[in-house]
């Protein structure tokens, strides 16, 4: 087995100081994580991450996700975001999670033992992000060039080493990534417990827990009629914004008729996300790191990052 990775104290970008500086304002991650239209990709990186035998197994037996799903979903989109906009909060979140992950080991479907700080499974969980994006970016946003594509790979880079991820576990490039990536999906990936969890129609879920009382209340009394279309858009997103050879590497079914429909969906989402003014579009803490980004001149005053501006996609 391989040994579990040390975790990293102090790096940065050229630069002194505690450790690893998360993307910059402006870059693309910061028009991207905090929009609304990221929480619709969550689901597919997540069931990527947990095809993988070690990562499926790790979740299934030491993740409260079946019993608290919205606090775990609450949770992890907290840290997420933390990794982007945190500041100097960003690493000291990255060497939470590694002290939180350092006791997760066990053995995999496959029989072999796993760590879940072990290198080649750390860096699978954080590098499932960037194909889902560049997939789920067509139809949600718009496409991107190759150029952006690459700078978008550079900051999920400096988001992995906010996470601890040494340079020589993932790979440098966006040329490098591909060959990495379908070595995975060819040696790798199955349709596990985990997996068949997340995409399934007929699972029990509890109701949402978040919002004032009065919501919480009619989520409730709602709940069971509300809980059967909303797991099957929950699999329709998960399988449908995954990469096509990602889905088929773990073998979920996809048609045309699902895609002709996703491509529907992703018109509205489209023409209707940007309409909407900062407040709705963006998540709490992006907008509170967006406020303080143009408050210190980081950002332009009308709050658009300096990313990939909104084209409609073709």
């Amino acid at each position: 087995m391989t040994r579990p990775q040390e975790p990293l104290t102090r790096r940065s970008h050229g630069r002194a100081g505690p450790g690893p500086l998360p993307p910059p304002p402006g870059g693309v991650l910061w028009t991207l994580v905090g929009d609304v239209r990221g929480l619709l990709m969550l689901p597919a990186a997540l069931t990527l991450q947990v095809a993988h035998p070690a990562v499926g197994a790790g979740v299934d037996e030491h993740s409260v996700f079946r019993v608290d799903p919205w606090g775990r979903g609450e949770r992890s989109l907290r840290s997420l975001q933390l990794w982007v906009y945190g500041g100097e909060a960003a690493a000291e979140e990255g060497r939470r999670l590694r002290r939180l992950h350092r006791g997760i080991k066990g053995t995999d479907g496959r029989g072999r033992s796993y760590h879940a700080l072990t290198p080649e499974y750390y860096a699978w969980v954080h590098a499932t992000g960037f194909p889902v994006y560049r997939h789920a970016l067509r139809y949600l946003y718009r496409p991107f060039t190759e150029d952006e594509e690459r700078r978008l790979y550079q900051e999920w880079l400096m988001v992995g080493r906010v996470l601890g991820i040494r340079d020589r576990d993932m790979p440098g490039t966006v040329e490098e990534f591909w060959p990495y990536y379908r070595r995975v999906l060819a040696g790798e990936l199955e349709a596990n417990a985990v997996v068949r969890d997340l995409v399934a129609t007929d699972r029990r879920l509890p109701p949402p827990v978040f919002g004032p009382p009065p919501l919480r209340l009619l989520l409730r009394l709602c709940w069971p009629l509300v809980l059967p279309g909303f797991l099957r858009l929950r699999r329709f997103l998960t399988i449908g914004l995954m990469p096509p050879d990602a889905r088929a590497a773990i073998g979920l079914p996809w048609t045309g008729e699902q895609e002709r429909r996703l491509r529907r969906f992703g018109r509205v989402v489209r023409t209707v996300v940007p309409l909407l003014p900062e407040r709705m579009r963006y998540l709490p803490q992006a907008r509170e790191a967006r406020r303080r980004a143009r408050a210190g001149g980081l950002l332009p005053p009308g709050g658009r990052s300096a990313g990939p501006p909104a084209r409609r996609a073709g």
